[in-house]
């Protein structure tokens, strides 16, 4: 009798730690994804600790010139964010995310180790030197000093992106979403993932950075180590609760053999297009082979239609005619997981814009910052810690967003969700186009005051809290994009491809701060060709067109979002029930 009652509770498609079929009841839920919360305050706190202030570090131990420390911590955090694809395809094709957690973090905690130790010993940094003796030279890290730094940096990059890429859809993978309540459920912990990353992130530029500059980066790195370490420690902790998604091969693999299958088809295949759509229907395969009741819960969570549809006709081709290769054979399941695929991406690229800006305010507004008075009180607050505004409003924000505007929105929509995902997404892109003009506005409010003359000694007679307002927005719109992505691809995605999918929210970052750096060097070469001075040089930002950049990259955010509703508008939910629209 115990051994049918296991079988009608069983996970389908999922397994404990042990590789043991996982039960309901015993594995999964809010007990299991308090854990991933936790150790994402830690993992977060670990990585920003360093990423926030590593330009001074370079800079002033290091003495990389200030445009190479620039660009080695643009490179160090967009390579992060891209290996989280690396981390939720592995996570997807051969390993579980409990697996690719635990193997990220250890690689993360060497490269910690070994920034500790250089930073640490003097005899693995360049010579130190102050520009007030001349007669000691500054030489620039190199040989085996500089191969042991970008060693450390970029096995914690791998760390990194492997974390991104499995924590978050391991968390959202405890919840039942089957039920209304179960996805009720994934939403609140993709909301409370952003806050708990906002936690971290805290601590980091507050607290870690205030004693990497009073105490020394060997403090910075070594608390940065501990907590990854802790860490670890903490997730293995919930190991007897987590349930396991088992890999089900390379989804990248499947993409290919459809793109390649219907390209072959479409040059040899006199078929008519319209024809594919009367095609028979393929069987649908499960993977598991079980006949108890839970099978048909799975069935109906994962069911794709078994004939083709008719939008991305062209991918129909794939299933004409026999394959000139077996390896070509596609399923009517496979050229539908694709399409689904191929049409989040859309949604994707829409988000870019919204990172650059992300990108280009953490720099600028510190810069506007240094010039303003920093004082509140009797405190003086450095401009590095500026990021501590939008972490603040995320976190306020967070609970309120869960805990008040969705159940009001759920009354008012009588729907399920109350807001879909896209409508976050689209939220947080009208945010950051508000974010724009605010922080134009306000630029141009700081340089009337620059231009008065009221500045002879010391900083400009207004507050760096003007700036405060253009970081309300754009952590407003953090939140909802961010956690509005994370659940749209973890929920629109095939079961299989999942942690891949997820992973391009932090790709999206990345190619932002990427991008960033284009646009910068694409307005200056622009207005200096046109005969007018360059926004974005001079010998300080007051001689900079900051505000004109700001109102540009505000038009180019309107103009994304236009871009954005073209695609949202049209896009179908895979599951009507819940997107409710």
């Amino acid at each position: 009798m115990e051994e049918e009652a296991q079988q009608v509770n069983r996970w389908e498609g999922y397994v404990d730690w042990r590789k043991r079929p996982a039960l309901r009841g015993r594995h999964g839920g809010m007990l299991a994804a308090f854990f991933v919360l936790v150790v994402e305050i830690l993992e977060n706190l670990a990585y920003l600790a360093n990423a926030s202030n590593l330009v001074l570090y370079l800079s002033h131990h290091m003495h990389l010139s200030p445009s190479k420390s620039a660009n080695s911590v643009t490179n160090f955090m967009g390579t992060a964010f891209l290996l989280a694809l690396l981390g939720g395809f592995l996570s997807d094709a051969f390993f579980t995310t409990y697996h690719i957690y635990l193997l990220s973090a250890v690689i993360e905690f060497l490269g910690l180790v070994i920034l500790t130790v250089q930073a640490r010993s003097s005899s693995l940094k360049p010579p130190p030197c102050s520009p007030s003796n001349p007669t000691v030279q500054c030489t620039e890290v190199d040989g085996g000093k500089a191969a042991m730094l970008f060693i450390g940096l970029y096995l914690v990059a791998l760390g990194v992106g492997g974390i991104k890429g499995s924590l978050p859809t391991h968390g959202a993978e405890q919840f039942d979403e089957d039920t209304p309540q179960g996805r009720k459920k994934i939403s609140t912990f993709f909301n409370y993932f952003v806050f708990c990353l906002s936690c971290g992130a805290l601590i980091a530029v507050t607290l870690v950075v205030w004693i990497e500059d009073n105490k020394g980066w060997e403090w910075g790195f070594g608390i940065s180590t501990i907590a990854i370490f802790l860490s670890v420690l903490i997730f293995l902790a919930g190991s007897a609760l987590y349930k396991n998604k088992i890999p089900s091969g390379s989804p990248l693999t499947t993409i290919c053999k459809v793109l390649i299958a219907a390209l072959i088809n479409a040059f040899t295949s006199k078929t008519p297009s319209n024809a594919i759509a009367n095609l028979s229907a393929n069987p649908y395969k499960l993977s598991q082979t079980s006949k108890g009741p839970q099978e048909e819960t799975t069935k109906a969570r994962e069911l794709l239609p078994q004939a083709p549809t008719v939008t991305l006709r062209f991918l129909n081709r794939s299933l004409v005619n026999k394959p000139v290769h077996t390896a070509l054979s596609c399923t009517v399941q496979e050229v539908e997981e694709v399409k689904i695929v191929i049409k989040v991406l859309p949604i994707f690229a829409c988000t870019i814009i919204l990172n650059c800006c992300l990108a280009q305010l953490s720099t600028f507004s510190v810069e506007q910052a240094a010039t303003m008075n920093t004082k509140i009180g009797s405190l003086k607050v450095p401009p590095a810690s500026l990021p501590v505004f939008p972490v603040l409003f995320i976190m306020i924000l967070a609970p309120i967003y869960d805990h008040f505007i969705i159940p009001f929105a759920r009354k008012v929509t009588k729907s399920e969700m109350g807001i879909t995902h896209l409508q976050r997404i689209g939220i947080g892109l009208v945010l950051s186009i508000v974010a724009m003009a605010v922080a134009a506005l306000v630029e141009i409010k700081r340089k009337r005051v620059a231009n008065s003359g009221l500045n002879s000694t010391g900083p400009l007679p207004i507050t760096f809290l003007w700036l405060a307002l253009q970081y309300l927005f754009l952590g407003s719109a953090d939140l909802f994009t961010l956690a509005g992505l994370l659940e749209f691809f973890f929920t629109e995605a095939p079961t299989r491809m999942r942690s891949l999918a997820t992973s391009l929210s932090w790709a999206s970052l990345a190619v932002g701060y990427y991008l960033s750096s284009a646009i910068v060097s694409i307005v200056n070469e622009v207005t200096e060709n046109s005969g007018q001075q360059p926004w974005l040089s001079g010998g300080s930002i007051n001689a900079y067109q900051l505000d004109r950049f700001y109102w540009l990259m505000c038009v180019l955010s309107g103009l994304n979002f236009l871009h954005y509703l073209f695609w949202a508008t049209r896009y179908k939910y895979r599951s009507s029930t819940r997107a409710n629209q």
